[in-house]
């Protein structure tokens, strides 16, 4: 997306302050600004989380993800939120907020006889920037409306506590709204219920994003001291004294008043469940005496614990900022899905336990199979194999292998087959152990057969096509189950289901099941099945092109076929996919006529010759031209998933200098300002790509357990993984200001000609880089020994 500079120059300057303060070595915890994404279509919320939670405590503002920085006032602080997702529909549920005032009929500010009274676009607050805190676990607010109240929030695992302290001793209420949540996140129904002075409970039924099913949500919600009086609202209006509402859409909620003429303080625990009342009812025990202060306490203490898996050396305070939040971000998902007591709702909707292991919720794995899954493996191998076992747990109660589970529903959003690279690169990691079988047998279904009609699950509805001819037809009007379906992106589902088949060919290769491994790693070339050679674009000849059903090329009406066109692409164009065969190098070089020709097309690609001399002005503008403009492009977009592997095809062609050159000038697109994460952070992808990046590997090929290396961000950095091994990367000299390549290269102290480094058994390594400024000395791993075999190739 174009960036504001005088936004950015205008929000850094206050963003700054609490994280220039703190050395990057000394507490990354306190490095990281939850408001980075915050605005621009990052799509990521500054509020309270603890480390994989089921429930965050974050405002509700003017975007459908929950806030934007520059919105003016709140309108409560909801119980449920994703970081970074894309669609509309999501979360914000079960919003509070405190407010003063009278509450009765012909009220100025909540007349009980209009509705609108309890409308949260009505009675938000205004807010101020000044003193807002975005720490992990900790999100602290002033609203400036109501006579002034200080808002503070935390949560763990399972329970969302806000603090609210009010400025004067006015009438003073919490407002529980159910029949509304973020912006354009349709809810179908709600209940609330006072069970007594002290607690309410009740339910929220929402639609999935992407225009998916209903799923719902108990809540319970105690106060730690009782309210003197209380009402509910529905869309009738208010009732003082009523105990409970409920119904279809609309709205719906209850105020609780409290005396605050000696004690200004009023806290709020909610715990949500997916399950039942008595699930949300257990989770919100789980915190059981603890004070706010305790539990803000004790889940900084877990956040510290995590961000500590990476110890970089930042001179500069704004780069360990921007790091520690992507990691952050990273960390934030997949959710918790189970109960305080094992139990889950599966995609079956039936209620299942989980014993000794954690069932978790929300997987982008469109976004997430190129990035942030490799980074989780490698630093929480624990969770990675939970993970594991819950993606065998959807196929076993749903019926398939998912692709976006939200809540207990598969949204079949995106294209292409995500879980299968997915799943193999968890094998490849370990997280797969004891489980192999089971596993291959569940990806070789869903790569050789498609669901039945009765499941939700679209799987690889593009199969029939590609398994008898090689690709997916093109095909607008294809049936749909969710929101996308793949021959409706004929091409790139072609390009990802080849990539798929090949990353399966390894896993089944070691499992030992030869003949499969070779059907399939054949399977990994038929991208090829698509490359027209007579298409010709910005002087380079050959790309690829959808085919239709009868299998001929595909050409529009209107005339010619334009590589920069959307047509048989999803969220991008045939310049973008024509990159995503890294599985077959040799195979990709000789359709685009040689090394020397596919680099001069990537320099094009990355517009090479701008970006050494204005490399965030590159980025800037000749890469990012909006946050979803994902068409008619023919340059790299680091906004968007199916290319943000391309830097680094220049170490597979031969010229390695320059994957460091266009690494770096993406990295400007990363800063310590609310606009600070290019295009939607989609469930910790972007950022895993940044934490990568600034690490100097990226795992390109899934399956291989390689990662592909680039001049690091830092001189210093040491990536503690989980089984007690450390890689460690030093690069002296390194200045993240400036382009820096890498002019030699030793690991455990060994000279290191090779272009990526293997760690998928996750040993100890010790890497060090000598980077130089000057392009020309930049000789290092540009023979052709220096780049990994292609898995699947028949060059």
């Amino acid at each position: 997306m174009l960036r504001s500079a005088l936004l950015a120059a205008a929000l850094v300057g206050s963003l700054l302050s609490p994280a220039a303060a703190v050395p990057a070595s000394t507490d990354p915890l306190a490095a990281v600004n939850t408001f980075i994404g915050t605005q621009d279509a990052g799509n990521t919320f500054p509020g309270a989380s603890a480390p994989f939670g089921m429930t965050q405590v974050s405002p509700i503002g003017t975007n459908y993800a929950g806030y934007e920085y520059t919105d003016t006032a709140l309108k409560g602080f909801g119980h449920f939120f994703l970081s970074g997702a894309g669609c509309w529909e999501q979360g914000g549920l079960v919003g509070t907020l405190p407010v003063t005032g009278d509450i009765g009929p012909g009220a100025a500010k909540f007349d009980t006889t209009q509705p609108s009274s309890f409308d949260h676009d009505n009675y938000q607050s205004p807010y101020t920037h000044d003193g807002e805190v975005g720490k992990p676990g900790d999100y602290q607010v002033k609203l400036t409306g109501y006579g002034g109240i200080d808002v503070a929030t935390t949560a763990s695992t399972q329970v969302g506590l806000e603090r609210y302290t009010f400025d004067s001793a006015a009438p003073a209420h919490v407002l529980i709204n159910t029949g509304q949540a973020n912006v354009k996140e349709p809810v179908r129904s709600s209940t609330i219920r006072i069970v007594n002075n002290h607690t309410v409970e009740g339910t929220v039924t929402a639609q999935a994003f992407c225009g998916g099913g209903d799923y719902t949500t108990y809540f319970t919600t105690t106060f730690d001291r009782p309210f003197t009086s209380y009402g509910t609202w529905s869309p009738t209006g208010g009732t003082a004294g009523s105990t409970e509402s409920s119904g279809g859409s609309g709205l719906r909620g209850a105020w609780l008043s409290f005396d605050t003429n000696e004690n200004r303080s009023v806290t709020a625990r909610t715990s949500i469940s997916y399950v039942d009342p008595a699930g949300a009812r257990a989770n919100l025990r789980t915190s059981g005496y603890q004070s706010f202060d305790q539990i803000r306490t004790a889940t900084a203490k877990a956040w510290r614990n995590e961000l500590r898996s990476i110890d970089i050396s930042a001179p500069n305070p704004a780069d360990a900022t921007v790091f520690y939040t992507a990691l952050y971000h990273v960390l934030l998902q997949p959710l918790t899905g189970t109960d305080i007591d094992g139990r889950y709702r599966g995609l079956d909707k039936q209620i299942h336990r989980a014993i000794g292991w954690t069932y978790y919720q929300y997987f982008s794995l469109w976004d997430t199979y190129r990035g942030q899954n490799q980074l989780l493996a490698l630093l929480r191998p624990d969770r990675a194999r939970d993970i594991a076992r819950t993606i065998l747990a959807i196929h076993d109660q749903g019926g398939w292998l998912p692709r976006w589970v939200y809540a207990d529903y598969e949204t079949n959003t995106m294209t292409g087959d995500p879980v299968t690279p997915y799943l193999v690169d968890l094998w490849r990691f370990g997280a797969l152990h004891g489980m192999e079988s089971k596993a291959f047998a569940a990806l070789k279904q869903n790569a050789t057969e498609t669901p039945p009609a009765s499941l939700a699950f679209s799987g690889r509805s593009g199969n029939a096509s590609y398994l008898s001819r090689g690709f997916v037809q093109y095909d607008e009007k294809f049936p749909h189950k969710g929101q996308d379906v793949d021959p409706q992106h004929g091409a790139s589902a072609t390009f990802e289901y080849s990539l798929a088949d090949c990353s399966l060919s390894i896993m089944a290769a070691g499992l030992g099941k030869t003949a499969d491994a070779a059907t399939l790693a054949q399977r990994g070339q038929n991208y090829q099945k698509l490359w027209d050679s007579g298409t010709t674009d910005r002087g380079f000849t050959g790309f690829p092109r959808p085919r239709t059903a009868d299998g001929t090329f595909y050409t529009p009406a209107t005339g010619p076929y334009d590589p920069t066109s959307q047509s048989g692409f999803h969220e991008g164009t045939a310049w973008q996919y024509q990159w995503m065969d890294q599985q077959d190098v040799p195979g990709l070089l000789a359709l685009m006529g040689g090394k020397e020709n596919a680099a001069a097309r990537l320099d094009t690609f990355f517009d090479y010759p701008d970006l050494v001399t204005d490399p965030s002005g590159t980025a800037h503008t000749k890469w990012v031209v909006g946050p979803y403009s994902y068409y008619n492009q023919f340059r790299y977009n680091p906004n968007n998933e199916p290319d943000l592997h391309t830097p680094w095809m220049y170490d597979l062609v031969g010229q390695p200098w320059k994957t460091s050159a266009a690494v770096r000038a993406a990295q400007t697109l990363f800063v310590n300002a609310p606009n600070g994460v290019t295009g939607n952070d989609d469930l910790g992808e972007m950022s895993a790509w940044y934490v990568l990046s600034a690490l100097g590997m990226y795992p390109a090929t899934p399956g291989t357990g390689q990662f592909l290396v680039n001049a690091p961000r830092f001189p210093y950095a040491a990536v503690h993984l989980r089984n007690g091994h450390t890689v460690t990367i030093s690069a002296p000299g390194t200045d993240p200001t400036q382009l820096q390549y890498i002019s030699a290269a030793k690991v455990n102290g060994h000279s290191y000609p090779k272009t990526y480094l293997s760690l998928a058994g996750m040993p100890s390594l010790s890497v060090s880089y000598q980077v130089t400024s000057d392009a020309t000395q930049a000789t290092w791993a540009t023979s052709p020994s220096a780049t990994p075999l292609s898995p699947c190739t028949s060059q």
